[in-house]
């Protein structure tokens, strides 16, 4: 097992137990927006996920079959965080839609990036980039599993109340 993988498993650990005691338990009782806005300020910061493709960052030879996918991949989850965030700070009908589509496409790059890392053996490569996936796309998997949570447990769809069928 290589020291990034240890690193990666290890910060996901430390970040879920801090989720689990001091997130997760108050859920019931913040407010979706209270708790999505500041998860979609982090992931707007993924458009750091270039640095993949930025030489000096990473060491030459970074395999183009990781590093194009995982940094495009973390751009648009950037772009999809900050589409959201008009919509989830002003409780419009489609934050919880736009939420949806950025955590799920946002979790599938993070997925698909660990197993091209893996495929393509990126660990050698990933000089001053090593700090994104030992403990950035840690960070970002504990807050996508928080948003689920947070999208099937506790966002409260505002009911909008039955029209009077009364004849004037």
């Amino acid at each position: 097992m290589n020291i990034l993988t240890i690193n990666l498993v290890c910060s996901t650990i430390l970040f879920w137990i801090i989720a689990r005691i001091y997130i997760l338990p108050k859920l019931a009782a913040w407010e979706a927006r209270s708790v999505i806005m500041p998860i979609l300020v982090l992931h707007a910061f993924r458009h750091l996920g270039l640095m993949f493709l930025a030489p000096g960052a990473i060491y030459a030879g970074m395999p183009a079959e990781f590093a194009y996918p995982a940094a495009s991949g973390d751009f648009i989850a950037a772009v999809l965080a900050i589409a959201a965030m008009p919509a989830v700070w002003t409780n419009a009908r489609s934050a919880r839609p736009l939420v949806w589509i950025f955590s799920l496409e946002g979790t599938a790059d993070l997925a698909l990036a660990t197993f091209l890392a893996t495929a393509y053996g990126a660990s050698t490569y990933m000089g001053a980039a090593y700090w994104i996936p030992a403990f950035w796309v840690p960070a970002l998997l504990v807050t996508h599993y928080i948003t689920f949570v947070v999208l099937i447990r506790h966002w409260n769809v505002p009911t909008v109340p039955a029209r009077s069928h009364s004849v004037s």
